[in-house]
């Protein structure tokens, strides 16, 4: 059952949530991109207005992406306040994320989404643009049989979390640090709860995300329609003179 906490976000989030039954839903965990508040190691490199036009880029291109999904999509955006809604396409449900720090967020997300009757959430972040659309199909399959699927990136934490149930395998857990998906992982087990990996990939943080970022547009053009990460990108390259970026 939900903890006390979880119920109370909850609450707040269904006064105006519509009632849905779908088999599943794909949640996009995305902040406004305010210069300085998003992306903030890469700023250190490349400049606050370039790294919240980067990231900008990433929540516009996913959108366009996922116009073409079949099932239901949704942004969950801080902070509350924000006019995040008017970036996306007009009618997305988008609802503000309500908790007091990250793992809150996302489990009040489950909790009122599985409480909608989707039997499947997928919480994906909105710094992997690149992801593949087979994964969410191999996250949704496996979640038949599993309890949990989970996508592994290489600084030691998840880009992507599904699960059938609201398990909270969120407290106690720090965000944002190494050792995210190990911990996460624990508590699974600790639950008896079981889990699938699906493939590991990188979300863009550092500046050497950037080259890797470039690598994987050019290897899947053809899966990966991202003009507005692209030219990003192009333009930072340009600035730059093409040196560490």
């Amino acid at each position: 059952m939900p903890n006390d906490r979880c119920r109370e976000a909850v609450r707040a989030l269904r006064r105006d949530a519509p009632v849905t039954r779908s088999a599943a839903a794909l949640v996009v965990m995305a902040r406004y991109p305010t210069p300085g508040r998003v992306k903030t190691r890469l700023a250190r490199a490349i400049g606050a207005n370039q790294a919240s036009a980067l990231y900008r880029a990433f929540v516009q291109d996913l959108d366009e992406r996922f116009a073409v999904r079949t099932g239901a999509v949704i942004w969950a955006f801080d902070p509350p306040e924000s006019d995040f809604p008017a970036l996306v396409r007009a009618g997305v449900r988008c609802m503000p994320q309500v908790g007091r720090d990250l793992g809150e967020r996302m489990h009040a997300c489950f909790c009122l989404l599985t409480g909608e009757h989707f039997d499947r959430v997928l919480l994906l972040g909105a710094d992997v643009p690149h992801v593949r659309d087979e994964w969410f199909a191999e996250a949704e399959a496996v979640l038949d049989q599993a309890d949990v699927v989970l996508g592994p990136t290489d600084d030691g934490g998840y880009y992507l979390i599904g699960m059938r149930e609201p398990h909270d395998l969120f407290s106690g857990v720090p965000m944002s640090t190494p050792c995210v998906l190990a911990e996460t992982l624990a508590k699974a087990e600790s639950a008896r709860l079981r889990v699938h990996l699906l493939p590991r990939t990188f979300d863009v943080d550092e500046v050497e995300d950037l080259t890797r970022l470039r690598r994987e547009l050019a290897t899947h053009a053809g899966q990966l329609r991202l003009p507005r990460t692209a030219a990003c990108l192009k333009d930072l390259e340009t600035s730059s003179g093409g040196v560490g970026l």
